[in-house]
Order: C-alpha cells, then structure tokens, then sequence
C-alpha cells in the first residue's frame, strides 16, 4: 500500500470530528465534501452560515453530514465566551473581549477543540501561519512537559522517477527560525515521534549540516552534534545520528563512504534540518523538482491537533490535512504521553 494510501487507511478505520475554520472558502468546502464522502473525518465548517451553507450546495452536497457553526448565532457561542474568558483572564481579556474573540472563526474553531466539541482543527487557506499558530497556541496551548510547538512536513515519494520510494519527514520548515541545540533535539524527538505514530514505522533520524562526521569544524557543526547528543540523551531508544550531509543520511553507498560507523546507513525517514531557511528550501526543492507530495506543516507539541495550511494550497492539501488531523486525534493521549515524556527529559 503506498504510504498515503495506508494513512487515509487509518483515518477511515478511526474517524475523528475536526472543525474547519475557514468554512466559506470554496476549497475548504470542497475538500470538506470530498473528507466526508470517503468517511476520513466527521466535519464541522465555520463561518457565516448562509455563505457556508450555499457553498456546500454550490459542492454538490446534501446529506446533511457536514455541520455548519455561525460564531455571530451559535447556541455554544455564550460557552465559549466563558471558558474563553477563564482562560485567558490572566492575560487581561475581560468578559466582553472574550465574546469579541470568539467571534473569530479561527478562535471559536479552537475553542470547539479545547472544549472538548471537537477532536481536532485545521485552518490558514486565508489566514496567516502567525495567526493560525498564535491562535492555536494560545486557546489550545501546548502539551504537558512539551516547551516547544514545531512543525514538519510528510515529504511522500511514490512516482516511478523515485528511485527510494517511501514517507519521509522534514522538520522544522515552518516555525522555528534558528532553533538553538535543545531545541532542535525537541525537534528531533518530536518528529521522530510523529513519524512513528503517523506510519506506524520505526523513525530512523538525520540531524543534517553540510558536515558528516566531523568532516568540518564550525559553530553550526557544533550546534547539530550537540542536539544529537541531547535527543539521545532524552532517548535513548532513538536511532539517530548526525551530523549527517543529506546524500550521507539518503544514499547507503554514501553513508559507507562519508559515515561508515553512522547507524542509519542511509536509511534515515526523518530528517531535522539545522534551521527554518534550510529547511523550508529543502522541501520546496523536494517538492517542485523532485515532485515528492508534501502534506504540510503539520503542527507537533499541542495539547489537541491543530494544523496549518498554506494559502496557496489546493483541495487536495486540505483533504490530506483533514485526514492527518483526523489521525493525530485518534493518537490522542498515547502520542501526548511519548512526547511529554521525551521532552521533560531535555
């Protein structure tokens, strides 16, 4: 089974309720039709509800499957308001700032989550990755034990041109800029988790430099080897290694040329670049000539699932972000548990 095949898979097999919050786009709606039709996720649009509501009809849909939450009418909208209010009070919202918050597509989506109506939220095909990840930080907030929200990418290589064939995670290529040692081992550990839950596969991880065991000496080089030696620390469990060049991490011959004693012998499936730029070139390099399918950023370390979208992103992405939603909420507290676990250790 190719690997996007097995995660649609799973996501049929445990389908959870995730809220869209931008429910008047036409792409968000057509790929809520698509989601709901092939039973990968139960679904709630938010938005106006007369706009939302003529854009399913506009989509063809009318089974009545996919619920519709207007913030302005809703009977859960007072709730909200005040767990909204409980929460954040520390942070000087006042009861009436909170009703105005709520009012927010984006806010009410996460609230449904935090609240417990949902199990899972996906937004940003209009809104900014700041706001999205800014709202998702503060109304959901992050995991026990976990210091850092990161993001990554399910790089997917499956047509005939790849000669390696297979899921691969890139991370961070969508939060943090210039993650110091620590943090990039958090990095590390949480990916590799994710890795592991999502394809239920063995995480094997690349801590990348345009080094390879100590081929050269710099503060960047040092930077990487430090975070290796931190995330094995943490976990001990992990096969990883670095600091590893790409080809050296990708490619067995090289890795027997550049790393005969590395113990991924070219066969790392997730790979931690040492900053945001590098990261965020590697995979747009990947996806644009190389044609990998990435499904992305993918949001690690939350208390509850909450995803990023580009704004340039197709049906086909949403559809494919609903469906990891979906999984990541079916993880639910197992994942939670692994990577509090692993992170408190850092």
């Amino acid at each position: 089974m190719k690997p996007l095949d097995q995660l649609l898979a799973t996501a049929k097999a445990t389908p959870r309720h995730v809220v869209l919050s931008e429910g008047e786009d036409p792409r968000i709606v057509e790929a809520a039709v698509q989601a709901s039709r092939d039973g990968i996720a139960r679904l709630t649009l938010i938005g106006d509800a007369a706009k939302v509501y003529d854009a399913l009809k506009a989509a063809g849909d009318d089974s009545g499957m996919i619920m519709v939450e207007d913030p302005t009418t809703s009977s859960i909208s007072s709730q909200l308001a005040d767990a909204y209010h409980a929460h954040r009070k520390s942070k000087g919202v006042d009861a009436q700032a909170a009703e105005s918050a709520v009012r927010s597509p984006l806010v009410f989506a996460a609230m449904m989550v935090r609240e417990g109506f949902a199990d899972g939220t996906v937004g940003g095909a209009t809104n900014t990755t700041s706001e999205t990840v800014r709202t998702a930080l503060q109304t959901i907030g992050r995991a026990p034990g976990v210091r850092l929200v990161s993001s990554f990418f399910l790089m997917m290589l499956c047509e005939p041109h790849h000669k390696k064939k297979g899921v691969f995670v890139f991370a961070d290529c969508g939060l943090v800029v210039e993650p110091y040692a620590q943090e990039l081992a958090e990095i590390a550990v949480m990916s590799a988790i994710s890795f592991s839950a999502l394809t239920g596969r063995v995480s094997k991880v690349a801590m990348l430099s345009f080094s390879s065991a100590g081929s050269a000496i710099h503060e960047c080089v040092s930077k990487v080897a430090e975070a290796t030696k931190l995330a094995k620390t943490a976990a001990p469990h992990l096969i990883i290694d670095g600091e590893l060049q790409f080809d050296a991490a990708f490619v067995e011959a090289v890795s027997n040329s550049k790393a005969p004693d590395s113990v991924l012998h070219g066969e790392a499936n997730v790979f931690v670049f040492p900053n945001l730029d590098a990261a965020n070139i590697g995979y747009k390099i990947a996806q644009r000539i190389g044609g990998a399918e990435a499904i992305g950023p993918i949001l690690q370390g939350l208390a509850k699932p909450a995803n990023d979208l580009s704004r340039g992103c197709k049906v086909s992405d949403i559809y494919h972000m609903i469906a990891v939603t979906s999984v990541q909420a079916s993880l639910g507290e197992k994942q939670l548990l692994n990577e509090s676990s692993s992170c408190a250790a850092l």
